[in-house]
This record gives C-alpha cells, sequence and structure tokens, in this order.
C-alpha cells in the first residue's frame, strides 16, 4: 500500500486526483505495475488509478494470482474492469469518501465480493489523510470524478 500511496501522492502533487494503485504477484514484493488518476493531467475521463497502472501493465493473457492495491475503494468502473480480467484479490486503503455528506462515495466492495473477488480493508491513515488534504481545495474536481454536479 505504500507504493499505491506514493503513486496517489504523485497524482496529488501534478494537480490530480490523489488515487494510486500497484498490482503484484501474490507473495512478491516488486511491483508488476503502478499508476495513479490522470484524468485531470491528461484530460482522459476514464485515467482511473487502476486503470492507469493495469494499462501500464500491458495487454495479459490472464491476471492469475494478482493483487491490486488501491488508495480508495474503486468506482464501478475498476471493479467492473476487476471482475472482468479476473483478478483475484484487491486491498483497498481507504472505504469510502463522505463528502458531500447527501451523497457520499463508498466505492463497491460488495459488488467486488460478490463476484468472488476476495478484498482486504485496511481504513489506512496515510490514505485517509491525503484524501482529507485534497478535498480542502478541490471539491468541484472530486463531485466531477464521481459524476454528482
Amino acid at each position: 500500500m505504500r507504493q499505491a500511496l506514493a503513486q496517489a501522492q504523485k497524482s496529488y502533487d501534478a494537480n490530480g486526483i490523489p488515487v494510486g494503485a500497484v498490482l503484484a504477484r501474490n507473495n512478491e514484493r516488486t511491483p508488476l505495475a503502478v499508476g495513479h488518476n490522470q484524468r485531470v493531467q491528461k484530460e482522459n475521463p476514464i485515467l482511473h488509478g487502476e486503470m492507469d497502472c493495469l494499462q501500464n501493465y500491458g495487454r495479459q493473457k490472464n491476471y492469475r494470482g494478482t493483487t491490486l492495491y488501491t488508495t480508495l475503494s474503486p468506482c464501478m468502473m475498476c471493479a467492473g474492469t476487476v471482475v472482468q480480467f479476473k483478478i483475484p484479490s484487491i486491498v483497498i486503503g481507504q472505504k469510502e469518501v463522505r463528502v458531500p455528506a447527501d451523497k457520499p462515495f463508498t466505492g463497491n466492495i460488495d459488488f467486488l465480493r460478490s463476484r468472488g473477488v476476495e478484498v482486504r480493508l485496511l481504513n489506512d491513515p496515510g490514505c485517509e489523510a491525503l484524501f482529507a488534504e485534497f478535498l480542502k481545495n478541490n471539491m468541484d474536481l472530486w463531485l466531477e470524478d464521481i459524476g454528482e454536479d
């Protein structure tokens, strides 16, 4: 998760949305690929952290034996991609963002579990602190990212 958080910081430092991801083989410390949210930096609406990571890994026959680490519970697009490619395991740094209070973003943990993905939630203080810092001055950008007005 430290490497995923470093990727989130990289996006934050580039005025982007601080979500980072790492794909690794189970029980190996060296990542297969890393990525971070680049919707803002590359003006690409689908370049979330998880999508950037998988794009950086490139075309694969399968994802057996891999774990995706992500700093924030994935949106439906990213969760669907995990299911589509049969990534067996995901580790999540932060489950939800409770801002705005009337439309909190809770990710798609139940969807992933219902499709057989092993989900581990860390409630990582570093992930939560970076995102809280981001939200202080970037609420409009966050709402745009989750499709809210």
